[in-house]
């Protein structure tokens, strides 16, 4: 699988009765096509997949698919407790997903094997490829990865740790292992902040939530990144991500909330977060709205 590009994580709308707005999801995900997104991943972090049913994931997960038809990769969540995940992996393969990212198991926290081995069944509970995502109770070492690399249908790694020091031991044991297609992206939240370094550590491609809701300052960073217009890429970086991130860190979950908050400023009735998230303010809106703006004008310069 070639994945090339912003990876585009869209928002999961919620309707004025709850219930997942598939006709919204539609608009949202075909308006962000025409910005050449590298992969499509619905009903993961920013999607909301911890709020999902079952149901739920097969039914956000269809709508991509069909909305994508088939002009990137779809890659769709499965974690948290193991008969979900397993249940998540199978309804994506039947919803027509092109792998799977899997998210951290649910509370507990095993030993490095435990975790390996929950990778493992996921892996095993479909036909589908899937990316390892590093994060919360999904913690690796370099060796667990370099076994899991040894499993044709395991892609790809993706970051949301921080620790730049295993994430260079683990491209390192990837190399190690001559997996060339092995796909190692940077999964911080906000992560252009960090991707100047993860770059050089040789790990190449990003999640970017910001994609979401603002695609154009999204591809204005890309494109500056891409070409080494580094004058640029600061400018972004000091103007609109340094600010996001200092308004998302004001609340848990804001990594979401926000997100989806700017698309409502921008007219896509994606409705609310779902509990235990919250949504902004109106003092923390009329933040984002001003960060916003200051986006858009640095991105049409």
């Amino acid at each position: 699988m070639k994945l090339d590009g912003v990876l585009f994580f869209p928002v999961t709308p919620f309707g004025a009765d709850g219930a997942v707005d598939v006709e919204v999801l539609r608009q949202h995900i075909a308006s962000r096509l025409e910005h050449r997104p590298g992969g499509v991943f619905p009903a993961c972090g920013t999607g909301e997949f911890h709020a999902l049913s079952i149901d739920e994931v097969r039914t956000v997960v269809a709508a991509a698919v069909e909305t994508v038809n088939g002009q990137v990769p779809v890659i769709a969540g499965a974690g948290g407790p193991l008969g979900h995940a397993l249940a998540a992996a199978r309804a994506a393969e039947e919803s027509g997903a092109d792998a799977l990212l899997v998210l951290p198991p649910y509370l507990v926290t095993g030993p490095t094997d435990g975790v390996v081995a929950y990778i493992e069944a996921v892996a095993g509970a479909s036909s589908l490829p899937v990316i390892v995502y590093h994060r919360g109770t999904a913690k690796f070492t370099a060796k667990a990865i370099a076994r899991l690399a040894g499993n044709p249908k395991v892609i790809g790694f993706k970051d949301g740790i921080g620790d730049v020091g295993l994430a260079q031991e683990i491209v390192s044991a990837v190399k190690a292992r001559g997996r060339e297609d092995f796909l190692l992206f940077n999964g911080l939240l906000t992560a252009e902040l960090t991707q100047g370094a993860y770059r050089g550590l040789g790990i190449p491609l990003y999640s970017s939530a910001a994609f979401a809701m603002a695609p154009e300052i999204a591809m204005a960073y890309y494109d500056a990144y891409a070409s080494g217009d580094e004058d640029r890429r600061q400018a972004l970086l000091d103007g609109f991500y340094a600010p996001l991130v200092r308004l998302r860190d004001q609340t848990p979950g804001f990594g979401v909330s926000l997100i989806k908050a700017g698309l409502r400023l921008n007219g896509l009735a994606v409705g609310p977060v779902r509990p235990p998230l919250v949504d902004p303010t109106e003092e923390q809106l009329v933040e984002l709205k001003a960060i916003l703006a200051k986006g858009h004008e640095l991105a049409g310069r």
